[in-house]
């Protein structure tokens, strides 16, 4: 069925967050698909590429200043990289300020693209995910992230894939087990805080269905609903 939600409902924000190794571009990819499918027209934002502020500079800090190891960790070729598992108080206050400059990015690129012909938006991570990388028990910092999501464009449906750390490592090197296990942990607290939509740990198959019913919820157009296809 051909569907054009811009006519009918303003355009759909979904966000995918989680843990590296969590397989948020699998399910992106599955749900990206379905949709089009359906007639939908679906415009992707990675975060890293498309909304976060001066990423080539903030990337090779880990490389120079903290001897990190480029690429992307694979199963047969893990790599130690150095960058948001890095948590000394001066780059905390730096956090804070750039995540403040994303936020307003995000606004912006949120605000544009629903100008445009498209009838959902899917973020591949969200501030969300920066926000995890922060010490959530302290006050100030909780204080400052409630801040930031009183502002962020709040999407329709947004997604935590929850993955068990040890798990999600095997799939994607890159960083220590400790540092995933308290990953996860600010993960919880962020999708408490931001109202998220935890999909629990299942198989690849059994999470991409999960989602596709989530959406299906979610399509509304005209008297009539667009169909996801599921199973």
């Amino acid at each position: 069925m051909s569907a054009q939600l811009t006519s009918k409902r303003r355009v759909l924000l979904l966000s995918f967050s989680g843990i590296d190794g969590a397989g948020k571009s699998t399910q992106i990819t599955n749900l990206r698909s379905r949709l089009q499918k359906a007639g939908l027209r679906v415009r992707l934002l990675v975060f890293w590429d498309d909304i976060a502020m001066l990423p080539w500079s903030r990337e090779n800090v880990g490389y120079v200043a903290f001897k990190g190891e480029h690429g992307v960790g694979a199963p047969d070729k893990p790599v130690n990289r150095q960058d948001k598992n890095v948590r000394a108080w001066y780059l905390t206050m730096a956090r804070l300020f750039l995540y403040l400059l994303d936020a307003i990015s995000l606004i912006v690129k949120v605000a544009s693209v629903s100008l445009a012909s498209t009838d959902v938006i899917i973020c591949d991570r969200y501030l969300y995910d920066e926000l995890a990388n922060l010490s959530l028990e302290n006050r100030l910092v909780r204080t400052y992230v409630r801040l930031l999501l009183s502002c962020i464009p709040r999407p329709d449906v947004a997604f935590l894939l929850d993955a068990d750390p040890a798990l999600a490592r095997q799939r994607k090197p890159e960083y220590p087990l400790e540092f995933l296990h308290k990953n996860r942990a600010a993960y919880m607290t962020i999708s408490k805080m931001a109202e998220m939509t935890v999909i629990h740990p299942l198989p690849v198959e059994g999470v991409a269905e999960c989602i596709a019913r989530i959406m299906q919820n979610h399509l509304p157009v005209g008297e009539s609903q667009t169909t996801l296809a599921i199973g």
